[in-house]
């Protein structure tokens, strides 16, 4: 099942912002909660993947039906994601011009490790593909771009934490440790740890914490011009992807791959 991604996610300090329009924030949530692998949603299952009230969802469902962003099937008496979100989806991607300059040095990573090699953007407490490139090896992650994978948990959400802002990382350490609840000491453990590999190796690792079979590193790249930061990752079947592999290969081959995107970012 998706996770929930309704209010517990958005800023507390946002209800003391006069500027910001919660039911259009609300609207967003029931777009938001459709995984990749949802075809339809019935307004129960999106109530309660959002935390919103059921009288509320079949407001929001009727309207963003309504403006295109939802298409509504009889026939289930579920709604799909409509046009208008693919349209927007789409033109965001196609403005990302880091996907297209970074997919030749994933690609070739990709077919020499013949493990997976993705690209991420922050999505509140979650990174969301952007871009994947696959080996040929006969086990890689199949995940594609706008799969959403959890920040605390994988080598790619924690590659993005570690560089973050101090003040902004301990606001996002607070809103995670809501999330995850009592499993919040180990989380946090795993993070810290995250912090010593990127200074000791470079890159972050996540070895079954979020998946028991996959095995994966992380790595951050940062935009020169606007500070914007991405992340990397390299992840496959833990029994093809050792630890001690992860360290002495995937993890130093996943710099390169940063550095030079990094450096083609820079050129003029």
């Amino acid at each position: 099942m998706a996770p929930i991604v309704g209010s517990d996610e958005i800023n507390k300090d946002d209800d003391k912002d006069r500027m910001f329009i919660t039911a259009l924030a609300r609207g967003l949530d029931v777009l938001r909660c459709f995984a990749v692998t949802d075809t339809y949603l019935g307004n129960q299952e999106i109530a309660k993947r959002t935390g919103l009230a059921k009288p509320t969802v079949c407001r929001m469902t009727h309207t963003l039906t309504k403006l295109g962003y939802l298409k509504f099937n009889p026939k289930y008496e579920k709604y799909s994601l409509g046009s208008a979100v693919l349209s927007l989806g789409y033109t965001a991607l196609a403005n990302m011009d880091i996907r297209q300059l970074a997919k030749p040095w994933m690609q070739e990573m990709a077919n020499s490790t013949n493990a997976s090699v993705s690209l991420g953007s922050r999505d509140r407490l979650h990174m969301i593909y952007i871009e994947s490139c696959r080996g040929q090896g006969p086990v890689t992650l199949r995940l594609d771009v706008g799969s959403r994978i959890p920040l605390a948990t994988t080598a790619m959400g924690r590659a993005y934490i570690v560089v973050m802002e101090e003040a902004e990382r301990t606001e996002l350490l607070d809103q995670l440790k809501a999330a995850h609840g009592s499993d919040w000491p180990k989380v946090k453990a795993a993070v810290e740890q995250a912090q010593k590999d990127y200074q000791d190796y470079g890159f972050t690792m996540s070895t079954g914490e979020w998946l028991t079979e996959i095995h994966a590193v992380g790595r951050a790249v940062r935009l020169p011009d606007t500070g914007e930061v991405f992340a990397l990752n390299c992840g496959g079947a833990s029994f093809l992807m050792p630890v001690e592999k992860l360290k002495s290969e995937y993890g130093p081959a996943l710099i390169q791959v940063a550095n030079s995107i990094e450096a083609a970012l820079s050129r003029p």
